[in-house]
């Protein structure tokens, strides 16, 4: 008879497993992985959105001219807190309902150190993942544009989002770096406590936690970035109207382009997560767990 267990996967286990999914991974058909990566960035953009909306400030009216004025009405970490508790969706979408997600799937890195996976099959998951992690962060963007949603709450939603997007857009290289590689090795982490789940509920509760940490602490996520920026952008650029309600309130405007988008972002957030998921958290179960070990 077949032993039922019902407890958690034990850490070496887990590694084991991560071995045996970056395996998987790698060898999975082109379209199918490009197919799941952009379901990725689209759901991670789904996060984002819920998570932009969280942000929105209240309204309040100041002075004697009536003027108003957006504020949280929220002590600052108690606002990041319920912020990084909603961007929750998009990793636990990513999980449970099944997609390629760039960061995560820089575990995969486990499977080569193991030789198990090629560079080239490396490379070839990490690009085309990539990129369809962008096509549908960015699509998402576009039809987020389309829906005006920016303009609820009083315009709130919009003026928060601008407001996270030139924030993003300022970073120096290396701060860009060093917050992608705290974020990545949360969100790895996230991952790889969900290889010890057996239900639904363990893996959303294993998401949880790390992920609203790195929220709630400023860090930066490369395919999150592909939306914030890029909506932010849209709103900028192809909305005159709305940009001249809000735009005294916002401040540095003129600091988002889509050139502080690749150069000040995506590409040093982008250099971090990889540093933070393959070093910090990959490498490291890999020499506790999977070297010089035989099959």
């Amino acid at each position: 008879m077949n032993e039922i267990h019902i407890d958690s996967l034990l850490p070496a286990e887990m590694a084991a497993k991560a071995e045996s999914i970056g395996v998987r991974k790698a060898q999975m058909p082109a379209f199918t992985m490009f197919m799941l990566a952009v379901l990725a960035g689209a759901f991670i953009a789904l996060g984002s959105i819920f998570a932009t909306t969280v942000a929105a400030g209240g309204i309040s009216v100041s002075g004697a001219d009536g003027a108003l004025a957006y504020t949280s009405g929220l002590p600052y970490g108690v606002n990041r807190l319920l912020i990084g508790l909603v961007f929750c969706l998009g990793l636990i979408l990513v999980v449970v309902g099944g997609a390629e997600l760039f960061t995560g799937n820089n575990l995969i890195v486990m499977a080569w150190a193991s030789k198990k996976v090629t560079t080239q099959a490396l490379l070839r998951n990490w690009v085309i993942v990539y990129i369809g992690n962008f096509v549908g962060a960015v699509g998402t963007a576009v039809l987020m544009f389309f829906t005006k949603q920016y303009t609820f709450g009083a315009d709130s939603v919009g003026i928060a989002a601008l407001r996270i997007a030139v924030g993003k857009s300022e970073l120096d290289f290396v701060q860009a770096i060093a917050l992608g590689i705290l974020c990545n090795a949360l969100v790895c982490m996230a991952v790889w406590l969900t290889f010890s789940a057996r239900t639904t509920l363990d893996k959303i509760a294993a998401v949880i936690f790390p992920i609203t940490a790195f929220v709630a602490a400023g860090f930066e996520h490369s395919v999150a970035n592909m939306y914030f920026i890029p909506y932010a952008l849209l709103v900028k650029i192809f909305d005159p109207e709305y940009m001249s309600r809000v735009s005294e309130r916002i401040a540095n405007l003129d600091s988002l382009t889509w050139q502080a988008f690749f150069v000040n972002n995506l590409i040093p957030v982008t250099l971090g997560n990889i540093i933070g998921g393959t070093v910090l958290v990959a490498a490291a179960y890999w020499v506790i767990f999977l070297r010089g070990k035989k099959d």
